[in-house]
């Protein structure tokens, strides 16, 4: 089987234009875990690695004696989060006042069982006490606006007043104040300027 790259098989989801769309996001199986606070600490940090150490862990499976049924080459997803506030009353500009759900869409191959194996693997090789906090299951998203934004984290409210202008015109409005992020760049690597990331957000056409 052809090696799965998320980049050309979903294009729709991962590379949408830059400017915003309806589309409408099908049921995916993802690692996840909750968590608040500013996503630029160190327990974010912590998170993320441990979301990755499992997400490797499946991806490198092919290499182990009891190679999982059903496996096949893919390009590892994206980080994605989920973001929220805690305190409503209080600016989305708070990275303090942040809650968040991230994750990483897994393969079609992956089962309950599976995940449950290879975190216990994962625990004793890879040692992180947000591991204990990684859970395992199906996201439908269903109809949603999202584009490609460009740039820094702090300049998406633009792109975000772009997408609801968008919905209004086009008779959609948003359903809920959540929305989430795809990171295509890597923060580390890239100039603030030259990150992308893919932004949406759930909506419903208007009179429904």
């Amino acid at each position: 089987m052809e090696k799965v790259d998320y980049k050309k098989v979903f294009k729709d989801l991962y590379l949408p234009k830059k400017s915003p769309v309806i589309i409408t996001v099908p049921a995916m199986n993802f690692i996840m875990l909750e968590g608040e606070g500013n996503p630029n600490g160190e327990e974010f940090a912590l998170a993320t690695a441990a979301l990755y150490s499992l997400t490797y862990a499946v991806k490198m499976s092919y290499k182990i004696d009891n190679v999982p049924a059903g496996y096949y080459d893919y390009t590892v997803f994206p980080l994605e989060g989920v973001w929220d506030l805690i305190d409503k009353t209080l600016s989305h500009t708070d990275k303090n006042n942040l809650k968040y759900k991230i994750m990483i869409r897994q393969p079609d191959f992956l089962t309950p069982e599976l995940f449950e194996r290879f975190l216990y693997e994962t625990k004793r090789k890879k040692p992180n006490i947000y591991l204990d906090k990684l859970e395992f299951g199906t996201i439908s998203e269903g109809l949603c606006c999202q584009m490609l934004h460009i740039g820094s984290y702090d300049d998406e409210p633009a792109s975000f007043e772009m997408m609801e202008q968008f919905c209004k015109d086009n008779g959609y409005r948003r359903t809920h104040l959540t929305h989430r992020e795809i990171y295509l760049s890597d923060p580390r690597k890239t100039k603030p300027e030259k990150l992308k990331t893919v932004l949406r957000f759930k909506v419903e056409a208007e009179g429904k």
